[in-house]
């Protein structure tokens, strides 16, 4: 599905847009019902194709050994080190994309606790095959430069090693908020977690939760698409973005602080929050490091180029082994506007041209969501944007385009 994007003729429509869940709170929670068999109920889950796909494998573990997750990264990260205390054989399996995605740092480890996992194919990537057992956990160490999704998965099941887990980070860890983010959401289920200097040590304590309930916060990621589109509209233009916390477990938060410097000011209130662009953005380069938040790299280099403020954004090396290279992805699409976006060293650099786009403009998505949603508020600026392979949103926010339509947003079918 190719969509044509129309600015609205009025501007931005004020409303209120229910968020969906996030998927890295909804994703680390399943994982702990799964392990514990507690019977509390998820609220705001994530509508996302990777829970969707998570809960489904989950669901279905006792009744089938071929588990395939698409394109779901994180799923697959969950899964490898859930299953290997699974009892049972297992063939864990993905898209063409996803079985480029190497896996070696975390199956090592887990190898190294105890685990049988073999590579079907390639040594280091998937597909895996998996007899699950009881492990017995221990010492381990992992790089800290490998996706902050690989020590998640070891932690989230390491209550249930028969020794616990203490885990050694090697060298810097990259982010960061996602891992603290983990260990929250443990304790809120009764683990005992530790992180003292570049261990944590999680003890054999299985989880417990006395709640019937437990509350999704709103996807902080999702939100960064707003915040674009409120940068890039008129002065007074606002949004009410419901689902969030101001005290949040999410690294995609610091939204908040960044677009700030492109003059969009946030309110908080109860379980919402209000952004509105209050003054004219900075002309100033905007520098910044997203070691800890890479989600949200694709929006501020799709909103910086809109209201042409130079960019260095350093802190980028995660991005080249997401559902695409987003590095190449975003100098690919660039340069359909006539930019030329630097890519050096883990590093973006932009510097405003005086350019003249021709429409119209077809951006590819390389099967990536985050592409999609972050081009999309340029059609607040040029009305010839047509997105390719719309649909790819469903993986993260599946009623993007619709939202995008109750705030004035409109879509016809694309070539």
């Amino acid at each position: 599905m190719n969509l044509r994007l129309h600015r609205p003729a009025q501007g931005i429509i004020s409303e209120r847009i229910h968020l969906p869940g996030s998927k890295s709170i909804s994703n680390r929670v399943l994982i702990i019902k799964a392990l514990s068999n507690l019977p509390f109920f998820i609220e705001n889950l994530s509508d996302s194709d990777d829970t969707y796909f998570l809960q489904k494998a989950l669901e279905n573990i006792e009744s089938t050994s071929l588990i395939n997750v698409g394109h779901a990264g994180t799923d697959m990260r969950f899964l490898t080190a859930f299953l290997s205390l699974k009892n049972g054989r297992f063939e864990l399996t993905g898209s063409d994309r996803l079985q480029q995605r190497p896996i070696k740092d975390l199956v090592e480890v887990l190898k190294d606790l105890g685990a049988n996992i073999i590579y079907k194919h390639k040594e280091g990537f998937p597909p895996l095959i998996l007899e699950g057992r009881q492990l017995s956990g221990g010492n381990a160490s992992i790089s800290g430069n490998v996706s902050s999704q690989f020590i998640t998965s070891l932690l989230l099941v390491a209550p249930y090693f028969t020794n616990g887990l203490r885990l050694t980070i090697q060298g810097e860890l990259v982010s960061a908020p996602y891992v603290n983010m983990t260990i929250d959401i443990m304790r809120a289920f009764g683990a005992s977690v530790n992180w003292i200097n570049n261990q944590i040590i999680v003890n054999p304590v299985p989880y417990s939760y006395s709640k019937s309930t437990y509350l999704v916060e709103g996807d902080w990621s999702a939100a960064s698409y707003y915040y674009s589109m409120i940068a890039l509209s008129e002065i007074n233009n606002n949004l009410k973005l419901v689902g969030l916390f101001k005290n949040s477990l999410q690294a995609d938060s610091v939204c908040d602080l960044i677009f700030k410097q492109l003059g969009v000011l946030t309110s908080y209130g109860d379980n919402e929050i209000l952004i509105t662009k209050s003054q004219l953005h900075q002309r100033n380069p905007l520098l910044y490091n997203f070691i800890q938040c890479p989600d949200i790299v694709q929006t501020l280099a799709c909103t910086c180029m809109g209201l042409k403020v130079p960019f260095s954004f350093s802190g980028l090396q995660t991005l080249k082994i997401k559902e695409t290279n987003r590095l190449e992805a975003l100098q690919n699409e660039f340069e359909k506007f006539g930019i030329n976006l630097e890519v050096k060293n883990n590093c973006l650099q932009y510097e405003p041209i005086n350019n003249h786009v021709v429409g119209p403009l077809q951006i590819k998505t390389y099967n990536d969501h985050r592409m999609a949603m972050s081009f999309a508020p340029l059609s607040l600026l040029f009305d010839f944007i047509s997105i390719e392979h719309a649909d790819v949103v469903s993986k993260s926010y599946p009623q993007f385009w619709e939202h995008l339509k109750i705030i004035g947003i409109h879509q016809t079918p694309g070539e």
